[in-house]
């Protein structure tokens, strides 16, 4: 079972707030958008919130997310990872995404899901030799993911193991688009 974790407990300080609510072209919130992808790719899905954004966890749940509320979200993305992973500890791989970054393809998300299914021990898709997101990880490195804390996310546990990194070739451009203001929904 392969468990999707969406990290949505940022500020949004830069775009202003609220913004994994602010509404895309077609209306659906920001965050419910990558909600959506990646639910579509994996077997449950977890989404990680500061304990203060109920609205974004009803619109969540609504979508057939388990919202779960880190404590320690102010402290940075390592520890809401850690958070998540540790909420769907029964999985055999984890697929991490970003709740800011909605225009990922859904082949791509399934695409990384697919290597993880078929015993990559890390996963992420690539677009002109440069990997982006989601990363996908197996269950070996669950105790490595539980014990992330600090901003870095899973960077340095990347780091330490470049040459497990099994690339998904795509031309997603998606996979790349981080939305941080308000310009950069309409750049991508």
């Amino acid at each position: 079972m392969i468990a999707g974790i969406l990290l949505a407990a940022g500020a949004g300080t830069r775009f202003g707030g609220d913004k994994l609510l602010h509404p895309l072209a077609d209306g659906t919130p920001l965050g419910v958008q990558a909600a959506r992808r990646l639910l579509g790719a994996v077997d449950r899905a977890v989404a990680v919130l500061r304990p203060s954004d109920r609205q974004l966890a009803n619109l969540l749940e609504q979508e057939g997310l388990q919202v779960v509320f880190c404590p320690e979200a102010h402290t940075g993305m390592g520890s809401s990872l850690a958070f998540g992973v540790t909420a769907a500890k029964d999985a055999h791989g984890w697929l991490i995404a970003l709740a800011d970054m909605p225009f990922i393809q859904p082949d791509t998300l399934h695409g990384v899901a697919r290597l993880l299914r078929s015993g990559a021990p890390i996963a992420a898709p690539s677009r002109q030799g440069r990997r982006g997101h989601p990363v996908g990880f197996s269950r070996a490195f669950f105790h490595d993911l539980a014990q992330l804390s600090g901003d870095q996310g899973a960077r340095p546990l990347l780091a330490a193991h470049a040459g497990r990194i099994e690339l998904l070739a795509c031309e997603d451009a998606g996979i790349f688009a981080d939305i941080d203001t308000p310009a950069d929904i309409a750049g991508a």
